[in-house]
């Protein structure tokens, strides 16, 4: 169940990224980090590990975007 609930934190997470890798809209990733720590959290505390590694790779692709865009593009 926490698997579940983790990978439904992951879709929500990643709806707000994609959007986010658009120039001057790549301050919402700040917005979905809190969101994909949780989904990472949930995922740590279920026995799968595909929730977890789903946030993972959502967490990885918004640090990425706010890396190249210095914090805020």
């Amino acid at each position: 169940m926490l698997n579940i609930i983790s990978i439904l934190v992951g879709l929500l997470s990643l709806l707000i990224v994609i959007p986010a890798q658009i120039p001057l809209l790549g301050w919402a990733n700040w917005i979905a980090l809190p969101f994909i720590v949780v989904g990472v959290v949930i995922g740590q505390l279920s026995s799968s590990n595909s929730g977890r590694n789903f946030c993972l790779i959502v967490l990885l692709i918004a640090a990425v975007r706010l890396t190249l865009g210095g914090g805020i593009f």
